[in-house]
């Protein structure tokens, strides 16, 4: 299906005629399908290019460093309260750690093989 102007709203995509998944995937494959687009706010789209600009120009600390504040700040139980799931998250609080890491440990060089089957390696 070729579209001169492609949909922009969520009531003309969804009025857009259904392609069964396994067709789709086929035509992609076959190269029948070219290009595939991601839509998207434009408005929020450009805020945040803008906002990624700022950043680079400030510099790759500045980066890092605000990415990994916005992160804590996303994970926080003040933050969760408007997710459908805050209170499935609050009756297991116990089995969620107290302090999420920002990123994982490093790589200390070790790594372990388990023979499921005696004698196969």
């Amino acid at each position: 299906m070729k579209l001169e102007n492609p949909p922009t709203l969520a009531s003309e995509l969804t009025s857009l005629p259904v392609t069964n998944w396994r067709r789709f995937a086929r035509d992609r494959h076959d190269g029948r399908i070219e290009p595939i687009c991601i839509l998207s706010d434009v408005e929020r789209m450009k805020c945040e290019a803008e906002e990624l600009k700022q950043l680079v120009a400030e510099g790759i600390d500045a980066l890092s460093a605000k990415s990994k504040k916005e992160r804590f700040d996303e994970q926080s139980w003040d933050s969760l309260k408007s997710s459908p799931f805050y209170e499935v998250l609050r009756e297991y609080r116990d089995v969620l750690p107290d302090d999420i890491p920002a990123e994982l440990p490093q790589d200390k060089g070790v790594q372990h093989e388990i023979d499921l089957v005696p004698g196969t390696k």
